[in-house]
């Protein structure tokens, strides 16, 4: 029995070949077998052959008569590749769909098809660049010809194929068989031989002449320049285009990485201060030599470029909102609604807009012309501002009434609870009530040791506001370890460094004083499992110490009020329902689901602002939705070899004796924006040239907006694909 398999350089016709070889050998069989390379190119037509025999073989010769032909490779389908094949042999073709899409000139054959490649390519079978198709079609051929499954199994465990079995036992199973219909009626014509090129005489070889051969027709599957979500982008909650941005800042258009900004976010100088970076965890150049600065440029950007305005949509139907909470989701919501071209009235308790931001995050991190210059842009806009109401459950019925929709971003207004004996003394008070006080009041003093109960950003706002307003000394008692600590580790840093002390494993049992307080009674904890947060679990031990002090604030964070709302109203996702019935109201941010952070809270204010309009107006409304973290381009996707190293840039702060004497901002920001041009601008083309370099053929050409390749030269090889650093090209069928 002879078989002849047809496929291009690259495609491991010839391992396919010798698989099939050893698993008839194992049958008992003689086998022969081997390739004939051609071109030994890439992407070059080759051929292999195998013979098996019950006897002795004795044919060395090349197979022009086959019993049976695998063709690795669709586009090779032509007069030539089944050229001798015998009446009712095997025709097996590497193609999508059924043997009829490849219609009824194969009609004496036993035609079978079978989607190798996709097969092998969703398996992970090559690179990315090049698909190997051999080990997953020889299962295919296997069925057709009778070779039992679980001796290809075995000959696949004894070549060290066994993680590729399972693409080949998926291929015996989807293959796809058309008995012959017809027989042949007359032998094929001879195809025509083309007359020998000229050789030029030696002399006038001057210079290189293209060769003339379109190897665009060798070619399985073809480059294409594509764009993937970045890490950064789909690590931000806010839903930035991060890595615009920073390559527009990059190349010194800040007026262009500025629009970029305001057409996501209200507060990019505010995020661009107080934000936890989640951007920069998921940063690819981390696993090089340390992740970009993305937060110090987004202060960058914003406190060089503040004014840029961005055109509203003129809707269909325009609605007039409510939304009640002047914080981060507040702002959101009404910053995508008056995009959207909406008009938008926002309701604030406060003098002034703001929430959290002005009534928990101090000055030195935030200063307040920060703030003020924020949200003067979305007056600017049209914004509608009402400070100083508070709105109850009654009120916020009638807002219902008087506007076509209502989004509610109230946020976190109730302070956990902490019951321990001594809570009423003197001198124990809620931090945020506290940080209220300062933020607001100013000129407070305190005197002594203050101890702060809490290990999340609220507690470290608290100890070091309590050092500004003169304490003698600060202690943060935390029931984990610095490790399982919530809050930014540059927070606790900046804390440590002013002179914070951190007292771990150790939980406050009773505060103990005559009237007022004077000292904390804590038991020393150790720890256990992790639990449902993911962090191991506290335990008190039967040790305990007796902390003196004069001031404890406890920072336990707090919870949505729920008593806003109306009776018999509850919220079901983020919308407000009746007895039942939806209602026009709509609920954001911490209110709705407590992630807690400025940016989860401007993007949730972002994306309930999609979910009103689509639901209200129009179902066809464009909303803001994150990238997927999963499809976005991974470390190992990143060519890093093609970067040099360069470490990121840092803020420059405030020497510590400067930073406690009063609330001038500690971070002065980055130096420059250099630190752009360390983003590998992760899935999006940059214009490197990398492609044009490095393709063998010269097919690549540079155009006004980037490449374009000559797909009548390119045959396919994905030299292009595999050298790209950052994942802006990919292989398709051509």
């Amino acid at each position: 029995m002879e078989l002849r398999l047809h496929g291009r350089g690259g495609q491991g016709g010839v391992t396919c070949a010798k698989i099939l070889a050893a698993a008839w050998a194992r049958m008992g069989q003689h086998v022969q077998t081997f390739g004939d390379y051609a071109g030994e190119r890439s992407g070059a037509p080759v051929r292999a052959y195998t013979r098996t025999s019950p006897t002795s073989i004795e044919n060395r010769n090349k197979v022009y008569t086959p019993d049976h032909v695998i063709v690795l490779d669709r586009h090779l389908l032509g007069r030539d590749v089944v050229e001798g094949l015998k009446d009712g042999g095997i025709l097996l073709v590497n193609a999508p769909g059924t043997p009829d899409t490849l219609g009824s000139a194969y009609g004496t054959f036993r035609l079978a098809t079978v989607d190798a490649t996709e097969i092998a390519r969703r398996r992970g079978i090559g690179t990315r660049s090049v698909v190997i198709v051999n080990t997953t079609i020889a299962g295919a051929f296997a069925r057709l010809a009778g070779i039992p499954l679980e001796v290809l199994e075995d000959t696949y465990r004894q070549l060290g194929f066994s993680g590729n079995f399972e693409a080949a036992r998926e291929a015996w199973e989807r293959v796809v068989e058309r008995a012959p219909t017809m027989k042949s009626v007359a032998p094929q014509a001879a195809l025509p031989v083309a007359a020998p090129v000229e050789v030029e005489p030696l002399v006038e070889h001057l210079e290189s002449k293209p060769t003339g051969l379109r190897t665009g027709s060798w070619s399985t599957q073809r480059p294409r320049y594509v764009e993937h979500a970045a890490p950064c982008s789909a690590f931000c909650p806010a839903g930035n285009d991060v890595v615009g941005f920073v390559q527009a800042a990059a190349h010194d258009d800040m007026e262009a990485a500025a629009r970029m900004l305001k057409r996501t976010t209200p507060l990019a100088g505010v995020c661009g201060r107080v934000c936890p970076a989640p951007c920069m965890d998921g940063c690819n150049r981390a696993e090089l030599d340390g992740a970009v600065n993305v937060r110090g440029l987004e202060r960058w950007v914003s406190d060089r470029a503040p004014l840029v305005s961005t055109e509203a949509k003129t809707p269909a139907k325009r609605l007039e909102i409510a939304v009640v909470g002047g914080g981060p989701a507040g702002l959101g919501a009404a910053h995508e609604l008056l995009a959207q071209g909406h008009g938008v009235t926002l309701f604030e308790r406060e003098r002034e807009l703001g929430g959290l931001l002005v009534t928990g995050i101090p000055n030195y991190r935030l200063p307040r012309n920060v703030l003020h210059r924020e949200v003067a842009s979305l007056l600017a806009r049209g914004l509608r501002a009402n400070c100083g109401e508070d709105i109850d459950a009654a009120r916020l019925a009638s807002l219902e009434r008087e506007f076509d929709a209502v989004v509610v971003a109230t946020g976190l207004q109730q302070p956990t609870s902490f019951e321990v004996p001594g809570k009423e003394l003197r001198g124990v008070e809620d931090g945020v009530t506290f940080l209220r006080r300062a933020n607001l009041l100013g000129g407070m003093h305190l005197q002594g040791h203050v101890v702060v109960l809490g290990g999340g950003n609220t507690a470290m706002d608290c100890a070091r506001v309590a050092l500004r307003c003169g304490a003698s000394r600060v202690t943060v008692l935390y029931r984990r370890t610095r490790a399982e600590m919530p809050a930014i580790p540059e927070e606790i840093e900046h804390a440590l460094v002013e002179g914070v002390e951190l007292c771990e494993l150790r939980q406050a049992l009773r505060f103990e004083g005559t009237a007022k307080l004077e000292s904390v009674f804590a038991g020393v904890v150790e720890l256990g499992e992790p639990d449902a947060s993911g962090r191991r679990a506290p335990r008190l031990t039967d040790d305990a110490v007796r902390i003196p002090c004069n001031h404890v604030l406890l920072a336990f964070g707090s919870s949505a009020d729920r008593s806003l709302l109306p009776k018999g109203w509850e919220l079901r996702g983020s919308r407000l329902v009746r007895e039942g019935v939806a209602t026009r109201v709509f609920a954001c941010g911490d209110f709705a689901l407590a992630d807690g952070t400025v940016a989860h809270a401007i993007g949730s204010g972002r994306r309930i602002a999609g979910e009103l309009l689509r639901a209200l107006v129009d179902p066809e409304v464009v909303a803001f939705a994150r990238p997927s973290r999963e499809e976005s381009v991974a470390a190992t996707e990143v060519r890093f070899d093609h970067f040099e190293r360069s470490l990121p840039a840092h803020e420059e702060l405030l020497p510590r004796g400067a930073r406690i004497r009063g609330f001038s901002e500690v971070s002065r920001g980055l130096a420059d924006a250099s630190e752009a041009r360390r983003c590998f601008s992760c899935g999006h083309c940059t214009r490197c040239d990398t492609c044009l370099v490095y393709c063998p053929e010269g097919v690549v050409r540079r155009t006004d907006v980037g490449y374009e390749l000559d797909a009548s030269y390119c045959k396919g090889c994905g030299i292009c694909v595999h050298e790209c650093p950052r994942k802006g090209m990919e292989m398709s069928h051509s």
